[in-house]
């Protein structure tokens, strides 16, 4: 069963404060395969157009472990407290801003 997930990067790509391809090769040298790194193989492939990452892989690979993956390359480029990575759909996340703005209305 092949599983197929999508890590859209389009808000930060945008402004210029992540390179989705250096992402993509995090990806590829991170992902775990039977327990090694760099042991992609047939079973994951990664590929990416323009902003978005596709991760092809075949059945036990968890869309949670991507957020895990996804954490520790915002926390080695530093955005952590600038970006966040949510899932808009089953099969998908994206990077996306911290909301800081929607409290103003408060302190006024």
């Amino acid at each position: 069963q092949q599983l197929k997930f999508v890590v859209d990067c389009t808000q930060p790509a945008d402004d210029n404060i992540i390179e989705p391809k250096d992402f993509e090769k995090f990806l590829v040298n991170r992902i775990k395969v039977e327990g090694k790194t760099g042991n992609l193989g047939e079973k994951v492939s990664v590929s990416r157009e323009k902003n978005k990452i596709t991760v092809n892989a075949e059945a036990p690979f968890s869309k949670r472990y991507l957020k895990y993956l996804g954490k520790k390359y915002l926390k080695s480029q530093q955005l952590r407290d600038f970006l966040r990575i949510v899932a808009p759909s089953k099969t998908s996340y994206e990077l996306r801003y911290f909301n800081i703005n929607d409290d103003k209305d408060e302190e006024e």
